[in-house]
């Protein structure tokens, strides 16, 4: 289970890094100061993250000294990697599958407003691209379903 320290320590991270750029996305600072505040973040973000891991690891070796570590998950390497090979399926389909529309929907939109009868022919375009998001959930499901 975890503490209240592991708990807020990402959320702090995460809070720090993006909270910044809200004056950048609503236009109240100048475009020239937009990258000395795009470093300062990105040097934020790695500092707090070595911060952050480092924290993890002391508390892990705490408790492996102690010899009280007691998990509800009892798994096997190869569990583990079945998982991360389950959620990088359907992450990367889910980022072609992004690419795929990013590019199919504008060119059928076009193809739409110069002849209405192109309606069916790029609708399937689209849809194809949207395909590929969902063969890889399909292939991280029937991955799970093994382990």
């Amino acid at each position: 289970m975890l503490n209240g320290i592991e708990f807020l320590l990402p959320l702090i991270l995460l809070l720090l890094t993006f909270l910044p750029f809200v004056k950048v996305f609503r236009e109240k600072v100048k475009k020239e100061s937009f990258v000395r505040r795009l470093v300062t973040q990105i040097s934020l973000f790695a500092a707090l993250s070595v911060f952050t891991f480092f924290f993890a690891i002391s508390n892990q070796v705490v408790f492996a000294a102690d010899d009280v570590i007691t998990s509800g998950i009892e798994g096997t390497l190869a569990q583990g990697l079945g998982f991360l090979s389950a959620a990088l399926a359907t992450g990367l389909s889910a980022v072609g599958a992004g690419i795929a529309v990013a590019a199919a929907a504008p060119a059928a939109i076009g193809a739409f407003s110069e002849n209405e009868k192109n309606f069916g022919k790029s609708l399937i375009f689209v849809a194809l691209g949207e395909g590929v998001a969902i063969y890889g959930l399909l292939i991280s499901i029937l991955i799970i379903n093994k382990l």
